[in-house]
């Protein structure tokens, strides 16, 4: 599965980036009606794994083993198939797709995967050559990019987990495969668009593994689950899932969409983003952690367990301190923005007063977060503060960002690395304002008048409208 990038940091950054160009961001009209429910993140994946309900699908399947939903309707095939088809490949070539970034070519030989990329440009004869020549799968990355309606599903999923949602479409020619048997570290749910493909689960190695994985052949053993997806059907498998599919014979193609989410979204990553800053609190008031290591840690010798013995110790202190309601868990990294809305609306013209009605607009594209912010200052100590030390002091406060993904930029969501320029492809945005903003910042989530915000001052409720407004976050109703 295609990564993001790899810094915690680039999973909640914004783009202010110009919108794609008009041949990219079309609307694509279609001829099957939709099965899926766009009015709300929990009503898009309701309608997704429809019959079943969101409470069974979470208690039952969740994390714990496949689900294979069968659909006999021709409406719901019909409508997959317009979400991605093999036709759509010599159009989509002309858009500067290029190997390894937008395309990978491959194929499975003795259990080992084959790349067979060329360099530079995908040109739609080299795509045919290798596709019905060589037998091999075409992967498209994150294909949502140029299709208006995977754009949408995306979207939506993003905001009902909470978490980047990613996307590959997978299209292959009869009696072959394109990767071997292995293991992701996200959850997968699989929407079969055309054709049919034979899948083979196997029971994980790993459990909700954190790592991508190839799995030899003779360590998978039998398989746990044998299906044929055929167009219309979803198969869903958590993370560390051991698989493998091919296009059965007498069957001309398969194509289908992977949508996988919740990568690194863990309860570990959880403490390895949460812990750094409730440490740091704790230690502004618990002088024991601030005193100095052992010596003979340091140096390499053994203390008789009294380090262990003392991290034991302030350990369990931190976490009486998080029961007692003495902590507060911040996430940073694992909340953030995520793709665009399919429809961004500028800021109306009608300036927030005082007596306005407001509230946050697309406001499950709008994160709000508390960060500590660290500023530099100079010292103005005596010579021995320079010795062995910093040089130099932190003053630190916490901040209020607000962080959201109505400028992101489409083309390159969830691609990772650098731009053509060699650019990072995201930036970081948002808005930053006091932590005794917060309280007015969360009554926005519902409408009320600027009057009512929870500010000192007129001056500081207008001010906060207007900072949201101009950012095209507020809805003056």
């Amino acid at each position: 599965m295609p990564k993001t990038s790899k810094t915690k940091s680039a999973k909640r950054r914004s783009s202010h980036e110009e919108a794609l160009p008009q041949k990219q961001v079309r609307v694509q009209q279609s001829d099957a009606a939709s099965p899926l429910s766009f009015h709300s993140p929990d009503s898009l994946f309701q309608s997704l794994i429809q019959p079943m309900g969101a409470e069974q699908f979470f208690q039952e399947y969740w994390e714990k083993k496949p689900l294979h939903l069968q659909r006999s309707d021709s409406s719901t095939s019909s409508y997959y198939q317009t979400l991605f088809q093999l036709s759509d490949l010599p159009a989509l070539c002309s858009e500067g797709l290029e190997f390894y970034r937008d395309v990978n070519v491959v194929r499975c030989v003795n259990g080992k995967k084959k790349v067979l990329n060329k360099e530079g440009r995908v040109k739609s004869g080299i795509l045919h050559k290798l596709f019905h020549g060589n037998k091999a799968t075409v992967q498209f990355h994150q294909p949502q990019r140029f299709k208006d309606e995977l754009w949408r599903i995306q979207e939506k999923l993003e905001s009902f987990f909470g978490a980047l949602v990613g996307s590959n479409v997978y299209i292959t020619p009869q009696e072959s495969q394109g990767l071997p048997a292995h293991y992701d570290d996200v959850e997968v749910f699989i929407l079969q668009l055309e054709g049919q493909k034979q899948w083979r689960l196997y029971e994980p190695t790993v459990p909700l593994s954190a790592e991508y994985s190839v799995e030899s052949e003779d360590r998978i053993g039998r398989p746990t689950h044998q299906i044929l997806l055929k167009a219309g059907d979803l198969l869903y498998f958590p993370r560390g899932t051991i698989h493998q599919a091919s296009t059965p014979a007498g069957v001309e193609h398969s194509t289908h969409l992977t949508l996988s989410t919740y990568q690194r979204m863990s309860w570990g990553d959880l403490l390895l983003d949460t812990f750094p800053s409730m440490l740091y609190d704790s230690s502004r008031t618990d002088v024991s952690l601030r005193e100095g290591v052992s010596r003979k840690l340091l140096l390499g010798g053994g203390d008789g367990g009294d380090s262990s013995r003392r991290l034991v110790s302030s350990l369990r202190s931190l976490a009486d301190r998080l029961e007692r309601g003495g902590l507060e868990v911040r996430s940073t990294h694992m909340k953030s923005p995520h793709d665009p809305p399919a429809t961004v609306r500028p800021a109306g013209a009608h300036i927030p007063g005082l007596e306005d009605q407001v509230c946050f607009r697309d406001r499950d594209h709008v994160m709000i977060t508390v960060e500590s912010s660290q500023e530099k200052t100079v010292s103005h100590s005596s010579e021995s503060g320079g010795r062995g030390g910093r040089g130099g002091d932190e003053a630190t406060e916490l901040v209020v960002f607000v962080l959201h993904s109505l400028k992101n930029n489409r083309q390159r969501h969830m691609m990772g690395g650098a731009d053509d320029e060699g650019e990072e492809p995201d930036v970081s945005g948002g808005l930053k304002f006091p932590v005794s903003h917060l309280p007015a910042l969360r009554q926005l989530h519902w409408s009320l008048p600027v009057s009512e915000l929870q500010l000192p001052t007129p001056e500081a409720q207008v001010s906060l409208a207007l900072a949201l407004w101009s950012e095209s976050l507020l809805d003056v109703l």
